[in-house]
Parts: C-alpha cells; sequence; structure tokens
C-alpha cells in the first residue's frame, strides 16, 4: 500500500506565481474561485491551514489557466461547496459528493486527486445542460451511454466529442481500447470501478491535465505518469490523449472565450 503524501511532504510545481508569494487563506479562495461555501475541519491546525491555503489556491489557480477560463469558472456558476480536512475520515482520498454538491479533500489524503474530483463536480453540473430527464444525482458521462445530448449547442457537441473518444473506438461502433482495459482492471480487482462512466471521464480529464507542457502541480494532479496504473491500462495511451486533449481544451477555452466577452 502506498504511503499517503502530507501537508508537510512539499509538493512540486512549475508554474506561475499567481499570489507572488503572498499568503492566502480560505476565503480568499471562496471569492476567487466561486465556491459557494469553504468548510475547513476543526481539526486542521492554524499552520495547516496556511500551508494548505496556498496549494489549494496554487492548484485551482493552475486548473484555471490550464483550461483558459476564469478563476471563478472552477466554483460551477456559485454551485459547487468545497471542503477541506471537514467531513472525512483520516486516510481517505478526496470525493465528491453529488447529493450536496460538495468537493472534499482530506487533510493528508488528498494530495493529487484535486483535477479528478473537479471533473466529477463538473460533470455532475454540466448533466442538465446537455441533456433532459435527468435526475438531481445524475452525469453527463453516464447519461451520454444511454440518450443523445438533447441541447445541441456548440459548445456542447465539444464535450458530445470527448465522450465519444473515451467510450468508443475510432469507428465510433465499438468499445474503445482504453475502456477494455478498464473492464480488465474490474475483472483483475474484482470490482466495478475503473470502466464505471465517471471514473473514466475522470481519468481522461486529470490524465488531460497532466499532460500540460508548462504546468506541473503535484497537489493538482500526480500518481499518473509512470504509475503502476498506467502500465496496466488506466489512463488513455499517448495517441488517445492527444486526441482528448484537442477536444477537452478546445471546449473549455471557448468557454473562456465567451465568459470572458460577457463579463467584459
Amino acid at each position: 500500500m502506498s504511503r499517503i503524501p502530507r501537508l508537510t511532504d512539499g509538493f512540486v510545481r512549475l508554474g506561475p506565481d499567481y499570489r507572488f508569494d503572498d499568503q492566502t487563506d480560505f476565503q480568499e479562495i471562496k471569492d476567487t474561485f466561486g465556491f459557494c461555501t469553504i468548510t475547513v475541519g476543526s481539526w486542521v491546525t492554524p499552520t495547516e491551514q496556511r500551508i494548505s491555503a496556498n496549494l489549494v489556491y496554487d492548484a485551482l489557480a493552475d486548473l484555471a489557466q490550464i483550461l483558459a477560463v476564469p478563476p471563478w469558472v472552477i466554483g460551477l456558476n456559485g454551485t459547487l461547496n468545497f471542503a477541506f480536512g471537514a467531513g472525512g475520515q483520516l486516510g481517505v482520498q478526496a470525493h465528491y459528493q453529488p447529493s450536496s454538491r460538495t468537493l472534499a479533500l482530506a487533510k493528508n489524503a488528498g494530495a493529487g486527486a484535486l483535477a479528478h474530483e473537479w471533473w466529477h463536480a463538473f460533470d455532475h453540473y454540466i448533466c442538465k445542460k446537455l441533456f433532459t430527464d435527468t435526475n438531481a444525482m445524475s452525469f453527463a458521462s453516464s447519461s451520454w451511454l444511454h440518450k443523445p445530448i438533447a441541447h445541441q449547442h456548440p459548445l456542447n457537441l465539444h464535450l458530445n466529442q470527448f465522450f465519444k473518444l473515451i467510450f468508443l473506438d475510432h469507428k465510433g461502433q465499438g468499445p474503445s481500447q482504453y475502456f477494455l482495459n478498464a473492464k480488465l482492471l474490474d475483472n483483475h480487482y474484482e470490482q466495478f470501478y475503473f470502466s464505471r462512466p465517471q471514473e473514466l471521464s475522470a481519468r481522461a480529464f486529470e490524465a488531460c491535465i497532466c499532460h500540460n507542457p508548462i504546468i506541473r502541480n503535484d497537489f493538482l494532479v500526480s500518481g499518473i505518469n509512470n504509475s503502476k496504473l498506467a502500465s496496466q491500462g488506466g489512463f488513455p495511451n499517448s495517441e488517445h490523449l492527444t486526441q482528448l486533449c484537442d477536444v477537452i481544451f478546445t471546449y473549455f477555452k471557448v468557454l473562456g472565450t465567451a465568459l470572458h466577452h460577457r463579463s467584459g
């Protein structure tokens, strides 16, 4: 079992200096990234709050920079709640709770999973923008497998292509090798996890974020390159990843441009 990285370990980061080395806090994170609420656990010490606030701020800023969207987009139109070291258990990694729309990071177990869990939040949020007749717990990735996209907005067509690339082969008729690899992993570990649509799309997204040639942030995403899971086919291969990056980054770039013009 791999050791859980702790806040005091330090995380490799290469990217712009958004804070100019100033100390930030969770209130500034809430305001900058447009979260609905932020909760910090009572067992997170003041020192840990200072360390974690800087790590979270830089990770979310890097995510917005990679996606080419305004920082407040990360909060998903003010609907996403964020929790740090609250409501979880020691050793439990980051998770997204759709019933409360909360992205939660455990104090010492959430590092490297932020991009993955943010995609879960986005996947949940965007579902109603793509499909009709979905319930409050539906995710776009899983809904895509069962029904066509109802709202044929040009932006939605980019997401349609992203999901198609994740789940289907190049002819669009059979399952992708990425999906087949995930099924093999589930058979090997005797579980239904790796081939779940939400997990396939989240791993594809975090692999795209990790693929950025300029920004590296191990608090935002890690455990992909040269990992055991990668060697087992748990992430898209290099050719597949290039295609996925082209589509998903085009989607967010177009979205970001539209939002800049709207707010300008």
